[in-house]
Formats: C-alpha cells, sequence, structure tokens
C-alpha cells in the first residue's frame, strides 16, 4: 500500500478582462516544503491580484485527498474545491 503525500501548492490569481471573475494567472506549482512555497506565494503576491499557498495529505493511487489546509492568501482568491 502507498504511503499517502502532501501536495503543497502555490496559485495565483487575476481578473478575467471579459467576464471579470477570477482566472488562473500561472499555472498551480508543487513544492517540496511549506517554506519554500510561502515565500514564492508572497512573490507573486506583489503581481497579482490574489495568490494562495496551500497543502494537504493525498493518496492518489486511490483518489483520496485530504481538506486543503491554506499556508498563505493575499488578495482575492477563487474557491477550493
Amino acid at each position: 500500500m502507498a504511503t499517502p503525500t502532501h501536495l503543497i501548492v502555490v496559485m495565483a490569481f487575476d481578473p478575467d478582462p471579459e467576464a471579470g471573475d477570477l482566472i488562473a494567472a500561472i499555472e498551480p506549482m508543487q513544492f517540496d516544503s511549506a517554506e519554500r512555497a510561502v515565500r514564492m506565494a508572497k512573490e507573486l503576491s506583489n503581481k497579482h491580484i490574489g495568490v494562495i499557498a496551500w497543502a494537504r495529505t493525498a493518496d492518489p493511487n486511490l483518489g483520496e485527498y485530504g481538506e486543503p489546509e491554506v499556508l498563505f492568501q493575499a488578495g482575492e482568491v477563487a474557491e477550493m474545491e
């Protein structure tokens, strides 16, 4: 049985000029440590309307994902699914 991994992701958002909704400004970036993810999120927060760094446990082989834990958030971000 595989051991669950810890996903750590940074996402940035900008407004959609046509619809006014938030859209992903960059492809989600995965990190090996929370510290690196938070550092990147802080850098991106100066360039985008919203940034979030989050982490959760995951076992993709079983399709099991834990609840996301916000590590850093600035500005407006899209709802987490």
